[in-house]
C-alpha cells in the first residue's frame, strides 16, 4: 500500500502567511502539466509495480486552478502506469473561489471523492488580513454547492491565532463548520515564516504580533468544541468524524511510503526521502531532459528515530514502546523514558496501552516535548 502526493505549484495571489511553493503566473501552466504526466512515466518504479496505490492527494499552491481537461490527462496519466485501488481516497484541495457549480459538477464526474477546502475563516476581516482570494459569503456558499454537487467527504481548513481574532469569534467560526454538518477539520495556529508577506507586515507594525496565549487558549477551544460535536482529535491539527480521518495523512504519520510528483514535492520509499527542486522552471526543464529534478538522502537510524518521535506524538495512538524497542533497540527506549518521565510527572504524557500519548496540555508543547526525545 502507499500514496501518490501531486503538487501543483500555482495560485491567482500571494496569501500573507504562506511559505509554500507556488507562482502567481500562470504563463508555464500547460508546460507544467506534460512535465507533471511524463514525471508520472518516469517514477513507474518508484514504489514498485505491484504496489496497489490506495491514496492520491493533489496539493499546492491550488490544485483547483486546473481545468477539467488537464485533470483528465493526469488521472488517465496515473491510472494507466499505477495499480491504483478501486477504494482508493483521491483528494482535491480547492480555493473558494474556484467552486462554482460548474465546477463541482466537472470534478464529481472525475476521480475525485473528497474534497479539501481552504476556508481559513468566516470572517472579512480575517480574510483580508490573510489576502485570501476568496470572501466570507464565498467560504459559506462553497461548502453548499460542494455539499449539493453529491460530495459528502468534504475537510475544511481554518486558522486560529489571528491577530484581532477573539475567542468569541472564533467560536462562531467552529459553529459554522458544525451547523454544515462537515466531517473532517484541519485546524493551524497562524504561524509567521520567514520572508513572507506577513512577517514583513509585523516587523511593519501593519499587522499585531501573533499573540502566542490567544492561540493556545483558542486551541483548547478547538479541542473541547471538536470533542462536544463528535470529532476524533486522530492528530493533533486533524479532527475527524468515525470513518472519515484523512487515509493519505494518516498513512504519512504511519510511516507508509509514498511518491511525490512535482516541483517541491517529497517521496520517501521506507529507508530514503527525496525532494523534488522547488523551482517551475527548472522542474520542466529537467523533465524536458528525462531526469527527476530531486536530491536524496538515506536516512539514518538516528533520522528515523527522531521522524518517529516527531509524527508518533502528534497522533491520537502516540509513541508505541514496543515499536520503540523492536526497530531501535533497548538503549534507546532507555533514553526515551527517562526523558519521559518528567513530562508523564507533570501530566504532559501519559501511558496507555505501552503508548506514550499527551495530554491536552501536553499538545500545547507537542513540538518541545518530541525534540527532547531526539537523539
Amino acid at each position: 500500500m502507499a500514496g501518490v502526493y501531486i503538487h501543483i505549484p500555482f495560485c491567482k495571489q500571494t496569501c500573507s502567511y504562506c511559505d509554500f511553493h507556488f507562482s502567481t503566473s500562470l504563463k508555464s501552466k500547460e508546460a507544467f502539466v506534460s512535465s507533471l504526466i511524463h514525471e508520472i512515466e518516469l517514477q513507474i518504479n518508484y514504489l514498485g509495480k505491484d504496489t496497489i496505490i490506495q491514496t492520491i492527494y493533489f496539493g499546492g499552491g491550488t490544485p483547483s486552478i486546473l481545468s477539467a481537461a488537464e485533470l483528465d490527462k493526469i488521472f488517465k496519466t496515473l491510472y494507466k502506469n499505477f495499480n491504483i485501488s478501486n477504494n482508493a481516497e483521491i483528494t482535491l484541495e480547492a480555493n473558494p473561489d474556484d467552486l462554482s457549480s460548474e465546477k463541482l459538477q466537472q470534478l464529481k464526474q472525475s476521480p475525485v471523492n473528497r474534497l479539501s477546502i481552504g476556508i481559513q475563516s468566516f470572517f472579512e476581516d480575517d480574510l483580508k488580513l490573510m489576502n485570501r482570494a476568496h470572501s466570507a459569503v464565498q467560504a459559506e456558499k462553497c461548502i453548499i454547492k460542494s455539499q449539493d454537487a453529491g460530495f459528502e467527504n468534504i475537510t475544511i481548513d481554518l486558522i486560529y491565532g489571528t491577530p484581532g481574532l477573539t475567542n468569541t469569534n472564533w467560536k462562531k467560526n467552529l459553529a459554522k463548520v458544525f451547523s454544515y454538518g462537515i466531517p473532517h477539520l484541519s485546524s493551524y495556529s497562524l504561524t509567521v515564516e520567514e520572508k513572507t508577506p506577513l512577517e514583513s507586515h509585523i516587523k511593519k507594525g501593519k499587522i499585531k504580533p501573533v499573540d502566542e496565549h490567544q492561540s493556545a487558549e483558542q486551541f483548547l477551544i478547538l479541542m473541547e468544541e471538536t470533542t462536544k460535536h463528535g470529532f476524533e482529535q486522530y492528530e493533533i491539527s486533524n479532527f475527524g468524524k468515525p470513518g472519515f480521518h484523512s487515509q493519505h495523512n494518516s498513512n504519512y504519520w504511519k510511516g507508509i511510503k509514498y511518491l511525490g510528483l512535482g516541483p517541491s514535492a517529497h517521496s520517501f520509499d521506507g529507508n530514503s526521502r527525496q525532494w523534488n527542486v522547488a523551482n517551475n522552471f527548472r522542474y520542466i526543464q529537467s523533465i524536458s531532459e528525462n531526469t527527476i529534478p530531486a536530491e536524496k538522502e538515506i536516512l539514518t537510524t538516528e533520522q528515523k528515530f527522531n521522524e518517529y518521535m516527531m509524527i508518533g506524538l502528534r497522533t491520537s495512538t502516540g509513541i508505541s514502546l514496543e515499536k520503540v524497542q523492536t526497530a531501535f533497540g533497548e538503549d534507546y527506549l532507555n533514553k526515551l523514558l527517562a526523558e519521559a518521565k518528567n513530562y508523564m510527572d507533570c501530566s504532559k504524557i501519559t501511558l496507555k496501552s505501552n503508548h506514550l500519548v499527551l495530554t491536552n496540555s501536553g499538545k500545547l508543547i507537542a513540538d518541545r516535548i518530541s525534540s527532547d526525545f531526539f537523539v
